[in-house]
């Protein structure tokens, strides 16, 4: 399922991880997202120079913008790929605003949001000191149409008028039509349909900009052309080891959002979660100016880290926009009866759910599809209200309704792997609460490939499983359509739209949110949609993450958005 991050397991704790968190070390910094720029890392205030060390589990592969599937800037791309709108660069929900990058603005739109019109800064340059034109940015979306540079955001192929049958610059030297540059400084795009949330989109790296004369192909991943404030000098192991410095040709007059303190950044990847939080606790050597992208700590390492101040001071908290949630296929039985969706949705034990998922400083309980964010247009409800530990009495009542008045049997299908939103440990939670209600549970525990096969495809979609969902970037459109338009079920490929839900007065109010530009508008519509949906009992919404994270003590400056929810390495500083 489409996210911006991976999330790593909770349950990473070893006896050499604890042993290091009860040493702690000294510092100061943010124990929740919103807290003072300023406040994080180490004393005093931020300046250039120094050594960033960037310690992950998974490699920085594929480090092309036309193969990166990244929006919003994300994290290492962002220092090396500007794109022509990008996140607001600050702490919290401020950190989910679209903003200009490239670009002097978010974009003008037509009246019916089918046309966007850009115009590029003053002075950008490449690495090398060449200009940087709207040509450019044409040509970089161009070539992530091509097969063999496939991986990225899949919806320019959707929007752009004739992205659906157009294969790249390599097959077809003339290009899209639908991607005018009246001049060096000018682009502009023609949709299909209308999208106002094209400013977001616009902050994926396939609107990087690549000079079409260093363009080498599957190749240019070893040295992509800079245009922002880092310059790759080492790229082995495909991204295992990404050795970053700063690109002269940068200026900060035209990048806002980008403060480049360090002098170099050294990503290594390919670590164990137990090996990355054990030297960010321990912090010796280079690990003192460290930071992780991508793994969270665990339950018994908070426990560890709370008995330690000066280890809690050391904690960023992020939230990122996701749900995890129970999924029923109402073609299958007896889950096409609504007062049995209805019976299951009061029965839940959330409290069970979210202490399976590592407690609630991991996880959020969620009542709601759409996340707790006003930018994504949360409107709170709960239709089916089953407390914190299940209603019981109200799933017995509508089960004797739908004729399960003896209790129902069904099987809950979720992977085998760790990965906390799936887990068979979130299963066994859902279970044990159900059968408060009458309802015994059979688990389908299945291989995580098996498992991902087995429940997007629509002829093999079991009728109850574990799913969560992230957007690619904060707002309504790209949380609700892929699981809820009628138009996304996918009969032979990966679907998402797992309740096979195909409601014209839904696809029409999709449509109409589409149109207006205004997002705060736009978000209370989102709003108003999730509810009524909401009111089907389609899903069972289960809990929102929560990110757990080190850093190092000599870093300073942790911004954290709840566009990401990660630290934003563009904004650290290390002592």
């Amino acid at each position: 399922m489409r996210r911006q991050f991976p999330l790593i397991s909770r349950r990473v704790a070893t006896a050499a991880v604890t042993a290091a968190l009860i040493g702690g070390a000294a510092a100061c910094g943010p124990e929740k997202s919103g807290d003072g720029a300023q406040g994080g890392g180490a004393q005093g205030a931020p300046h250039k120079g120094g050594t960033l060390t960037v310690l992950n589990r998974e490699p920085q592969q594929d480090f092309d913008p036309a193969r990166l599937y990244t929006s919003g800037g994300g994290n290492i791309p962002s220092l090396v790929f500007r794109t022509l709108t990008t996140r607001n660069r600050e702490n919290g929900a401020e950190g989910t605003k679209v903003v200009p990058d490239l670009a002097t603005d978010t974009g003008r739109a037509s009246e019916d949001a089918k046309v966007w019109t850009y115009t590029l800064k003053d002075g950008l340059k490449y690495e090398d000191g060449s200009p940087i034109t709207s040509a450019d940015i044409k040509y970089g979306i161009e070539r992530s149409f091509a097969p063999e540079l496939s991986g990225g955001a899949p919806y320019l192929r959707d929007w752009l008028v004739g992205g659906d049958t157009y294969q790249g610059p390599y097959k077809d030297a003339k290009g899209l039509d639908s991607i005018e540059t009246p001049d060096a400084r000018t682009i502009v795009f023609h949709l299909r349909k209308s999208e106002g949330d094209f400013p977001f989109l616009a902050t994926s790296t396939q609107f990087a900009p690549v000079p079409k004369a260093k363009d080498t192909g599957t190749k240019y991943e070893e040295h992509p052309v800079s245009s922002g404030p880092y310059k790759v000098v080492k790229n082995t192991g495909d991204g295992e080891r990404l050795l970053l410095e700063r690109n002269p040709n940068w200026s900060e007059e035209t990048d806002k959002e980008r403060h480049a303190y360090p002098d170099t950044i050294d990503v290594k990847a390919g670590l164990s979660s137990a090996v990355i939080n054990q030297r960010l606790a321990s912090a010796q050597g280079a690990d003192a100016a460290a930071v992780t992208t991508d793994t969270n700590l665990g339950p018994a390492e908070l426990a560890q880290v709370a008995g330690d101040p000066k280890l809690a001071a050391r904690v960023g908290t992020g939230h990122f926009g996701q749900t995890s949630y129970l999924a029923f296929n109402p073609k299958v039985k007896p889950f096409d009866d609504p007062k049995v969706r209805a019976a299951i949705s009061y029965a839940i034990n959330r409290t069970s759910v979210v202490n399976a998922a590592g407690g609630s400083s991991l996880a959020e309980p969620a009542t709601t599809f759409l996340p707790n964010q006003k930018s994504f247009g949360y409107t709170p409800y709960d239709h089916f209200p089953a407390g914190k530990t299940g209603n019981a009495d109200k799933a017995k009542e509508l089960l004797k309704e739908a004729g399960h008045g003896d209790g129902l049997e069904i099987t809950l299908t979720h992977s085998t792997a760790q990965d906390f939103e799936t887990s068979p440990e979130i299963a066994t939670a859902v279970q044990a609460g159900l059968k408060q209600a009458g309802i015994t549970v059979k688990l389908e525990g299945l291989e995580d490939n098996d498992y991902k096969e087995r429940i997007h495809n629509v002829a093999k979609q079991p009728g109850l499983f574990l799913a969560h969902w992230g957007a690619d970037w904060p707002s309504g459109g790209p949380f609700l359509a892929p699981i809820f338009d009628g138009r996304q079920i996918v009969k032979d490929g990966a679907n998402f739209n797992t309740a096979q839900l195909d409601d014209p007065k839904v696809n029409d109010e999709i449509d109409a949110i589409n149109k207006i530009t205004d997002l705060g508008a736009a978000g209370r519509r989102w709003g108003a949609l999730d509810s009524a949906i909401g009111e089907q009992a389609l899903t069972v919404p289960l809990f929102h993450p929560v990110y757990k994270r080190l850093v190092g003590k000599d870093v300073k400056n942790v911004v954290i958005s709840d566009w990401t929810g990660v630290l934003d390495v563009s904004q650290v500083a290390v002592k």
